[in-house]
């Protein structure tokens, strides 16, 4: 997974995450809505016969103080926690 920051500032950060599609970035951007600092979390994909970029950029704006690369820190760990447990029922019941 290749990230590339393509905007930041105080409380807002674009970040394109290559290699990664409508699956992950769906649970991520579900993750970082959870986070009481983030007042909005998208992302998009331009189709390349748009001519655009063909990689997601993902959005985060948080409020108060929160740094937007922390809370993008706290909502990856959130996933990794989530998949971890779902892996270990999975196991457990097979």
């Amino acid at each position: 997974m290749e990230l590339r920051v393509t905007e930041s500032s105080e409380n807002e950060l674009s970040i394109e995450i290559a290699g990664e599609d409508h699956t992950f970035m769906n649970v991520l951007k579900g993750a970082l809505l959870e986070h009481e600092d983030v007042s909005a979390a998208t992302y998009d994909v331009n189709p390349e016969q748009s001519g655009g970029q063909t990689e997601p950029i993902l959005t985060i704006k948080t409020e108060g103080g929160v740094d937007p690369l922390e809370a993008l820190e706290e909502g990856a760990a959130g996933v990794r926690s989530k998949t971890t447990a779902f892996r270990e029922a999975f196991e457990a019941a097979a």
